[in-house]
């Protein structure tokens, strides 16, 4: 859904899930200010409209000692199909990458990598550099997170 028609309660109720979307429905209806089966019935609309597209638990990175986030830069001076094609299949099974973005100007890709350390840092990349044939990478080490939020501004 390109331009959801989302009115006052719809974000109210969007707001509560991204902040807490363990909470019961009886406590989303409280807290937007409303009852349990309306509220029910607007999940499921914002579900099949494609708005909410799945639940999920957010989980400590360093409490499960992947401690060392990189952004990885990629130039490539390959730009075909083919090449894409094997590319993307590298990076989306790498349970490394979280987040991986096609760019526009100089670099051509970003991907957000979480590991253990440098060392593991480094068996991805020999392993993403056997996958496909990449031009530059530049390797950025997150030296501390300063904001993380998975909430979109409603």
């Amino acid at each position: 859904m390109a331009d959801p028609d989302l009115d006052p309660l719809d974000r109210r109720i969007l707001q509560a899930l991204q902040t807490d979307a363990s909470q019961s429905l009886d406590e989303i209806a409280r807290q937007v200010g409303s009852s349990k089966t309306p509220v029910w019935n607007r999940i499921r609309k914002l579900r099949d409209a494609g708005v909410i597209i799945r639940q999920t638990a957010l989980l400590d990175a360093e409490a499960l000692g992947l401690e060392a986030c990189f952004f990885v830069l990629i130039r490539t001076a390959e730009h075909a199909p083919e090449w894409q094609e094997r590319f993307l299949t590298s990076v989306r099974t790498r349970p490394e990458v979280l987040e991986a973005h096609r760019l526009a100007g100089d670099i051509d890709y970003i991907l957000k990598v979480r590991v253990r350390n440098a060392r593991a840092y480094d068996a991805f990349y020999q392993a993403l550099i056997r996958d496909v044939r990449i031009h530059n990478v530049t390797a950025l080490l997150s030296m501390e997170e300063l904001k993380y939020t998975t909430e979109l501004p409603l």
